[in-house]
């Protein structure tokens, strides 16, 4: 049997990049190369793409420090010709002759944030009409600005947490924000926020630029949570903190046209809580700090709850014309209600990462998830 040559891309210009590289290393390891091909093309921080460098399968966290793609004197040189389409991609030879990787099946772009969830490079592979994984160019686009996504879905009638978006560009960087502190906190009151407050940038993941503000009347800290998300998007919410259980369903659809299904919810239990210790979910404890969290799936929660969660889920999916897989990410309150905080379009892949963990419990293994979401493309 003739195997499908799939293209892998990671790394990528985003804060995630570190974490595409790992996301990779746990699919690559996981695929069926006994159907499946792998072309894994790495793409450098600054936008170069290579091929032939550093095996992907071999990054990890082991060692405490983030993968990260580099240019090395093996690895090559992409070039793309969009109107060869799927026999477009070639390697640029060191005395500069372009050779052909040959024909591509099909792209499966694990890639996170800005530059790779965000539409961007499924508007390349759609110009190219090559046959992609994930979510189309919309809904990618859609669901990493955080703030459509929840005018989305509030037109959808789903509930969200109650926030404010904001412009920074105008903001003064030279004093970091400090002269716009009591005038955010007019906003802020003027919203009806309560605190703890969450500020976020509308376009970035993995919980970067993200700070948890808790003292009511603080300008400064105000100031200071809105100045640090405004070095990853000019745009930056701030949203009223939930009193509720953050729990994550993940949603599979991998033929076009086809029915979504949800996976069994999850739940990230913060370890460190029971030492005292004040912790939300951020980048170390999703990946650098192997004792900080733990997932339970099923999430412990009624059943009536959990089926809660799955129908909103595939609901969310639904109103941004989801298509592949996401991640919906959601909040529980003490009275069963249900909210979406965020989808995921191309979720985190790593050995500790929820999807692939959520699939698992629910009877789908990871190498078969792996294989249904290209075969999806591949008869599309």
């Amino acid at each position: 049997m003739t195997k499908q040559r799939i293209m892998v891309l990671y790394g990528g210009k985003a804060d995630e990049h570190s974490i595409s590289c790992i996301s990779t290393a746990g699919m690559l390891n996981a695929l069926d190369t006994e159907r499946f091909e792998p072309i894994p093309v790495g793409i450098t921080k600054d936008g170069k793409w290579l091929v032939g460098g550093t095996d992907p399968r071999t990054f990890s966290l082991d060692g405490g420090e983030l993968p990260v793609v580099q240019a090395s004197a093996e690895a090559r040189e992409v070039v793309l010709d969009p109107a060869r389409g799927a026999d477009g991609f070639f390697a640029r030879e060191q005395n500069g002759t372009l050779t052909s990787l040959g024909h591509i099946d099909a792209v499966f772009p694990v890639l996170h944030g800005p530059y790779g969830e965000d539409g961007t490079v499924q508007g390349l592979l759609e110009m190219m009409g090559v046959p992609y994984v994930g979510c189309g160019v919309f809904a990618s686009a859609a669901c990493m600005d955080k703030h459509f996504t929840k005018v989305l879905l509030n037109a959808a009638g789903i509930a969200t947490a109650p926030g404010i978006t904001l412009d920074t560009r105008d903001f003064d960087a030279a004093d970091g924000f400090a002269a716009q502190g009591e005038a955010l906190i007019c906003q802020v009151r003027e919203a009806g926020l309560a605190y703890p407050l969450f500020v976020k940038p509308s376009r970035a993941g993995s919980s970067f630029g993200v700070t948890k503000v808790e003292h009511e009347g603080d300008a400064a800290e105000l100031a200071a949570a809105v100045f640090e998300a405004s070095h990853h998007d000019w745009k930056v919410l701030i949203e009223q903190g939930i009193d509720a259980r953050e729990i994550e369903c993940a949603v599979f659809s991998p033929k076009p046209g086809g029915q979504p299904r949800a996976s069994w919810p999850g739940e990230i239990v913060l370890d460190r809580r029971d030492d005292g210790e004040d912790q939300f979910y951020d980048f170390d404890s999703k990946y650098m700090d192997a004792q900080a969290s733990h997932v339970e799936v099923p999430a412990k929660l009624p059943q009536e709850t959990l089926e809660l969660v799955r129908s909103t889920a595939i609901k969310a999916f639904k109103a941004v014309d989801g298509a592949g897989l996401s991640r919906v990410d959601t909040f529980v309150t003490k009275d069963g209600s249900v909210m979406v905080n965020e989808i995921n379009t191309m979720p985190g892949f790593t050995p500790i990462s929820m999807y692939p963990k959520a699939w698992a419990a629910t009877g789908l293994p990871y190498g078969e998830l792996i294989s249904q979401l290209i075969d999806g493309v591949l008869q599309h």
